[in-house]
């Protein structure tokens, strides 16, 4: 916040000489002044300044840095975006670092150097001020679709293309890995759909025992078999006027496909003992992490029944293809699991988000939700920590921001795999590359590449 186009600075200080000298000193923005824990909520609540000068050593005890460290958790909790940056006595650094471990932004020791101070508090202000900036960018660009979060151009493609699938009635096959979302944008398709008021009833095949499937899906009429002491409807039964999602049909026993190709195609169930067809008006979609043409070719899957469910197909793909999404997704899981968890968490450490962007996910979404539930109850600190997450070290490291090390990272392995296709043929691969030999021969040599063979 401002006034008069001055950016406001917020200085929790009792000492009045230090008052005076650290109002003439930062001029350049409005100061005010608060000499007590009272005071500094008061002024922060009235004018909400992005930065905090916090002076641990408050009254009524200077001496003990309690007070201090109460404040600071206030001022966290009415404001945690606010940049706090603790000033502590010489010999009291302990109490500045446990002071950031809480929140804090930073910390200084006095005697107070007024330009080094001027530095740190610019350098807050400017933090604050970007992170205001993403934050109006991410409300300026909402996520394409209930429950999907992404940046990633795939997954921006695939959003469009629900949102064109969505108000037909096709028969629509997701495909993908198992912790992908195939079930929130089974959702999703239903939630665009005209059925959206109707219900959304799902049923996964690999969850319930095949000789209960039948029943489950179909229904069945009383006296059916031993133990049917009434009627009951099918789970599609169950969905008529809006959507049924089949997932992992790819386990659907093969015995049952034929029965449920049969409802496909003619749109009426028949209840295990009953005689009378019930017709049935509901959109199916189906999804499965298995190759479901491998499953065709061993005879475990129906083609017939494959051509049908896949009037369109859509591919997931996995959370390690989709750059830039798993910390964009994770900061989303933070802030749910701080809600559920009521913890006051501020963000990731660098080490974590380099960990998050590095680890290969093979349990996808799913996973990750695992690891920040985890570690938003087990952390203790204001910062989830890579040691916090449990990830296994990966080989291969993260995408480095620097533009020269991009480059370098690019090159490299343009220059390897152009080898491999041509079996460490020299010309051959500078042609590949579009460069001459000796070029190659340089790249060789600026990135230590050995040629073998």
């Amino acid at each position: 916040m401002t006034v008069d186009n001055k950016r406001i600075l917020l200085i929790v200080e009792d000492d009045p000489g230090l008052q005076k000298q650290l109002k003439w000193s930062f001029n350049a923005y409005q100061t005010i002044i608060a000499g007590n824990r009272a005071d500094a909520i008061t002024a922060l609540r009235r004018h909400m300044p992005s930065v905090v000068t916090l002076d641990l050593g408050l009254p009524p005890d200077p001496a003990n840095a309690s007070e201090g460290f109460e404040t600071l958790k206030e001022i966290l909790q009415l404001a945690p975006s606010t940049k706090v940056i603790i000033v502590t006595g010489n010999d009291d650094r302990d109490n500045a670092i446990k002071a950031v471990a809480m929140g804090a932004y930073d910390f200084y020791q006095k005697p107070i150097d007024s330009d080094v101070l001027t530095l740190i508090i610019e350098r807050a202000f400017q933090l604050n001020e970007l992170q205001k900036a993403y934050s109006s960018l991410q409300q300026a660009n909402p996520e394409p679709l209930s429950g999907i979060i992404t940046a990633c151009k795939k997954m921006l493609d695939l959003s469009r293309m629900i949102e064109k699938i969505a108000p037909t009635n096709a028969t629509t096959l997701l495909l993908g890995e198992s912790g992908t979302g195939k079930e929130v944008l089974a959702k999703a398709l239903h939630g665009l759909s005209g059925r959206s008021g109707k219900p959304f009833v799902a049923v996964n095949c690999a969850a319930i025992p095949e000789n209960l499937l039948e029943s489950e899906l179909f229904g069945y009429e009383k006296g059916a078999f031993t133990g049917a002491s009434q009627q009951t409807k099918g789970k599609i039964e169950y969905a008529d006027k809006g959507t049924f999602f089949l997932d992992e049909i790819g386990d659907l026993p093969f015995a049952l496909q034929s029965k449920l190709l049969r409802f496909l195609q003619e749109r009426v169930v028949e209840r295990l003992g009953g005689r009378q067809g019930i017709p049935i008006d509901v959109r199916i979609i189906c999804a499965t992490h298995q190759d479901l043409q491998t499953l065709i070719d061993e005879g475990k899957f129906r083609g017939d029944l494959y051509y049908r469910i896949s009037e369109i197909t859509i591919n997931i793909p996995p959370l390690r293809e989709r750059d830039g999404d798993a910390i964009i997704i994770a900061t989303a899981l933070l802030k749910r699991f701080c809600t559920v968890h009521n913890k006051q968490i501020k963000g990731f450490s660098d080490a974590a988000i380099a960990a998050i962007e590095n680890y290969a996910w093979p349990g996808n979404i799913r996973e990750l939700e695992n690891k920040i539930n985890r570690a938003v109850i087990m952390t203790e600190d204001a910062f989830i920590s890579d040691g916090d997450l449990e990830l296994r070290r990966q080989t291969d490291s993260a995408m480095p921001f620097n533009l020269k090390a991009v480059r370098e990272s690019a090159e490299t392995a343009a220059i390897k795999r152009a080898l491999v296709v041509s079996h460490n043929n020299i010309s051959n691969a500078a042609k590949l590359l579009g460069v001459t030999r000796p070029t190659l021969y340089s790249l060789f040599e600026k990135y230590g590449i050995q040629v073998n063979g």
